[in-house]
């Protein structure tokens, strides 16, 4: 989740102008400023990026940054999921 955490910051940092340390995982797209517009063109970068599919009705300003990475995680092939207890490196 980690990578997608961080994925996720740098687009709203990059793309939508947020400062980075107004991000957590709690804020709400609300909290960063994102507006129902915003949030929908967030879900079709991150689709694209991540290529999963994720559901526009649910990009909504009360998401939370920590919510929307949970869930590209929870979407995304295996191979590209940390394994569990893996403690490799």
């Amino acid at each position: 989740m980690d990578t997608v955490l961080t994925h996720l910051t740098t687009v709203l940092t990059t793309k939508f102008e947020v400062p980075a340390d107004r991000i957590t995982p709690r804020s709400t797209l609300a909290d960063l400023e994102l507006d129902s517009l915003a949030a929908v063109e967030l879900y079709v970068t991150l689709q694209e990026h991540w290529n999963v599919p994720l559901d526009d009705s649910e990009a909504t300003p009360d998401r939370t940054v920590g919510e929307i990475s949970r869930t590209i995680t929870t979407l995304l092939p295996q191979r590209e999921q940390p394994a569990a207890g893996d403690e490799s490196g």
